[in-house]
């Protein structure tokens, strides 16, 4: 179950969200999630992607580990089946929080970020949950 106080923080704070999955594909919803995240809540996003391709001109990077500096959030738009990896490499760089979007749950992967002191939001997105808040 998912904290709400949890999540009205990750959204009202200012913070440094690590986007895995999000490229240059008009068609996939990171694109303009991410866009959101950065120009109506000021976060500073840093796309994740196999290619490392810049988006939003922002730098883009291959994996977490190679991203210099904190990670406050890493949000991840990857299937179910891949984010478990991606969680670990989160707890593994420090990360404060993990975000898996909507449609991606790993109850396994949650309960490993949650014992390493991460929050943990999952199943939802940010664009979903900021309306419950007046955001």
């Amino acid at each position: 179950m998912n904290d709400p106080e949890v999540i009205r923080r990750l959204l009202t704070t200012p913070a440094r969200w690590a986007v895995v999955g999000l490229s240059n594909n008009p068609l996939r919803a990171a694109l303009g999630v991410s866009l959101q995240l950065r120009d109506r809540f000021g976060m500073e996003i840093v796309p994740v992607n196999l290619g490392g391709q810049d988006v939003h001109g922002e730098k883009g990077y291959r994996k977490l580990a190679d991203i210099p500096g904190r990670i406050n959030v890493v949000d991840c738009f990857v299937n179910s089946q891949k984010v478990g990896a991606v969680v670990d490499q989160a707890i593994e760089v420090g990360a404060d929080a993990v975000w898996m979007q909507l449609g991606v749950i790993d109850e396994a992967a949650a309960e490993r970020a949650r014992a390493a002191g991460l929050d943990v939001v999952m199943n939802t997105c940010p664009l979903i949950e900021a309306p419950k808040f007046g955001l």
